[in-house]
C-alpha cells in the first residue's frame, strides 16, 4: 500500500523567471533551483521561464540542460514570447511569468500557493525557496537580500565601495529602529525587495491586479501596491540571492545601471545620497501617520491636517485595512508634494547617520 511519504507533494510554490538573451547564465540559475532543499524528482519544484525576444539561443540552452538530466527535480514550463513595441520590456515579461505561475497554481488547486520571482542571471543558495516559505509564515511578502556576485574577480576598491554603501543603508534602517520600528519587519533586516528575490502568495498577487507592466521598477511598483493594500513586507536576513555585477544590463535603471554608476565612482565621480535629516523627517512623518490612523475620524483629520493632508486627500485614500495601507497611501501623496531630498557625498552621509543615531540614543 502506498502512503503520502511514497508520493511527496511538490512544494506549494512556483518560481517565475523572465529571461532575455541569457543562454550563458540561465542554465546556471536553473541548476541552482534544481538543487534546492526539499525538492526531488518525486516532489519537483515548479518553475516558469518566460523567454522573451531571445536571439542568443537561450531556449536551446534550456532544452540542452533539461535533456542532460540535471533538472530532474524541476517541473519546468518554458514559454517563448515575442514582445513588440512598447510592451517589449522586463515588466511585461515578469508579469507574464508571474501570471503563468498563478494560473498553474490555480489549475492544480493550490489556493495557498506562493509565487516567487528572481532574475535569469541570479544564483540562488540551496535554501532560497525554503527560507522564503518560512519567512512568509509571519509576513505577506518577502524581499531577499542582494549579494553582489563578482564571479571570482573581485575588485577590492569596488568591494570597499559596496560595503560603504551598505553601511549607509544600514544606518537608515537603524534610524527607523530608533524612531518608528516596524513590528512586522524587526531587526535584523536588510532593505532589498526587488525582482531578483520576491515571494508573495498568489491570492494577494491577484488581489492587487498583478505586477504593473512597467519598463523599469516593476518590482518596486508591485511591492508598493501590496503595501498600499496592507501587506506586511519582511526583509528576512535568511533570504538572499547572488546578483550579477555586470555593467551591461537588459534594463535602464536596473542593477547593471547601478553597477556602472559605482564603477564611475572609482574614477572620481561623487556618489551622492540623501542626507540624514531627510530620513529622520520621513520616518517621523510616517510615524505620525501611523498614529493618526488609530485615532477617531475627527482627531485623525486634525492630525493629518498638520501634516498637509486635507479632507479631499483623506477621501482619496479611502478605507484602509490597517495602518500599513494608510501610511503607504498617505505618504505617497505627501511625497509627491515634497521637494527633492538634499544630498551629500557617501562618506559624509554615513558619518551624519552615525552621529544622528548616537544623539537619538543619548537622548532616549
Amino acid at each position: 500500500m502506498s502512503t503520502d511519504a511514497d508520493h511527496p507533494a511538490p512544494l506549494p510554490c512556483v518560481v517565475c523567471i523572465p529571461a532575455r538573451n541569457e543562454a550563458e547564465r540561465l542554465p546556471r540559475l536553473l541548476a541552482s533551483l534544481a538543487a534546492q532543499n526539499g525538492v526531488s524528482a518525486r516532489a519537483p519544484l515548479r518553475v516558469v521561464v518566460l523567454a522573451n525576444n531571445c536571439t542568443d539561443g537561450t531556449v536551446q540552452a534550456v532544452r540542452e540542460v533539461e535533456a542532460s538530466g540535471i533538472l530532474a527535480t524541476l517541473s519546468l514550463r518554458l514559454i517563448e514570447a515575442e514582445l513588440v513595441g512598447a510592451e517589449a520590456h522586463v515588466g511585461t515579461a515578469r508579469r507574464m511569468a508571474l501570471d503563468a505561475g498563478a494560473d498553474w497554481l490555480a489549475a492544480e488547486e493550490q489556493p495557498d500557493g506562493i509565487l516567487l520571482t528572481t532574475d535569469a542571471d541570479a544564483r540562488l543558495p540551496a535554501d532560497w525557496v525554503g527560507a522564503n516559505l518560512r519567512a512568509l509564515e509571519a509576513a505577506d511578502v518577502v524581499g531577499g537580500r542582494l549579494v553582489i556576485d563578482d564571479d571570482g574577480a573581485a575588485d577590492p576598491d569596488l568591494a570597499d565601495l559596496h560595503a560603504r554603501i551598505e553601511r549607509y543603508w544600514s544606518g537608515v534602517r537603524r534610524l527607523e529602529d530608533l524612531l518608528d520600528p516596524p513590528p512586522h519587519d524587526p531587526a535584523p533586516r536588510h532593505g532589498d525587495h526587488t525582482g531578483a528575490s520576491l515571494a508573495v502568495p498568489a491570492v494577494l498577487y491577484r488581489a492587487v491586479g498583478g505586477l504593473p507592466a512597467l519598463p523599469c521598477g516593476e518590482d518596486n511598483a508591485l511591492v508598493g501596491l501590496l503595501r498600499a493594500n496592507g501587506a506586511r513586507l519582511r526583509h528576512c536576513p535568511e533570504v538572499h540571492v547572488l546578483v550579477s555585477s555586470r555593467h551591461q544590463g537588459r534594463v535602464s535603471g536596473g542593477m547593471a545601471t547601478e553597477m556602472l554608476r559605482r564603477t564611475r565612482v572609482l574614477d572620481g565621480e561623487a556618489y551622492l545620497l540623501p542626507v540624514a535629516a531627510h530620513w529622520q523627517a520621513l520616518i517621523l512623518r510616517r510615524a505620525a501617520l501611523r498614529r493618526a490612523f488609530h485615532l477617531g475620524p475627527e482627531a485623525r483629520a486634525a492630525s493629518c491636517a498638520k501634516l498637509g493632508l486635507d479632507a479631499e486627500d483623506l477621501a482619496s485614500i479611502g478605507a484602509c485595512p490597517n495602518d500599513i495601507a494608510f501610511v503607504e497611501r498617505a505618504d505617497r501623496i505627501l511625497e509627491s508634494r515634497s521637494p527633492p531630498a538634499r544630498e551629500c557625498a557617501l562618506d559624509q552621509a554615513v558619518a551624519d547617520l552615525d552621529a544622528l543615531a548616537r544623539a537619538l540614543r543619548d537622548a532616549a
